[in-house]
């Protein structure tokens, strides 16, 4: 690790936000570390680190703890982004799914936390940034296990603020919108939105959102970086941050 340069975890950086998240980081000269599932592709940057590994897998976070700490002994900010997301009615989802969900999406928030809270002291001021959801606040049907594990996230935020200010840790949570990426894709066959195909579906739900048109990852990246950074958010702890498009502005009955 290069001692000049601050040092990023970002859990589910394979995905769409994710890779947005990556890449921002490492324009504004930021070293990388990327944690996903999935294989990352061509393009991570090369003096970062990239694991795949399964982070909804407790035993992972303490091979991860010493593979990151070989690294680098300071973690400026911390990216809680990994999500996965099951459409499906809460009477037909299966203890199985719902348990992933929250295995993936809320309890990686707390070990990975408790995991990594050493190199975050080490940083002398750092910042721990969680990917929660518009659906923590505002949500549909059909979604239901998902919106439980980001109001959990949101929850733990506040939680996490409260506990971790006397390290000079600061937490904080950005709430998407609809936002263009495979998992929103995915999603849209949920009943939501009307549209015989994908590209219709899309432009529904676009209509949908205040200014007329659904986010795009590099925009979410954005508020994360403003959050991680402290140039400008060093007052920020314990907050949610929503970035929806004016989504939720709008009353229901509208």
């Amino acid at each position: 690790m290069k001692e000049n340069k601050r040092v990023v975890l970002i859990t589910g950086s394979a995905g769409g936000i994710g890779k947005a998240c990556v890449e921002l980081f490492a324009a504004n000269g930021w070293q990388v570390v990327g944690i996903d599932v999935n294989a990352f592709g061509p393009g991570f940057p090369a003096d970062g680190l990239y694991i795949q590994a399964d982070i909804s897998q407790p035993d992972e976070f303490p091979v991860l703890f010493e593979k990151v700490k070989a690294f680098s002994a300071r973690l400026h900010a911390l990216v809680n982004n990994a999500a996965v997301q099951v459409s499906k009615p809460l009477i037909e989802t299966t203890v199985e799914e719902w348990d992933k969900v929250i295995a993936t999406n809320l309890r990686p928030v707390f070990l990975s936390a408790r995991e990594f809270h050493p190199l975050l002291i080490n940083a002398g001021s750092s910042a721990i940034v969680n990917m929660s959801s518009v659906h923590a606040i505002q949500t549909s049907a059909s979604i239901s296990a998902y919106a439980a594990s980001k109001g959990g996230m949101l929850a733990l935020t506040r939680a996490m603020a409260i506990e971790f200010a006397k390290d000079n840790i600061r937490v904080n949570a950005v709430l998407p919108g609809a936002v263009d990426t495979p998992m929103l894709r995915s999603g849209l066959d949920r009943g939501h939105v009307t549209g015989p195909s994908l590209n219709e579906r899309l432009d529904n739900l676009a209509r949908k959102t205040v200014n007329g048109r659904i986010g795009q990852p590099a925009e979410i990246a954005r508020a994360v970086y403003f959050l991680a950074d402290g140039t400008q958010s060093s007052f920020m702890t314990g907050q949610a941050l929503v970035v929806d498009g004016g989504a939720t502005a709008r009353l229901s009955t509208e």
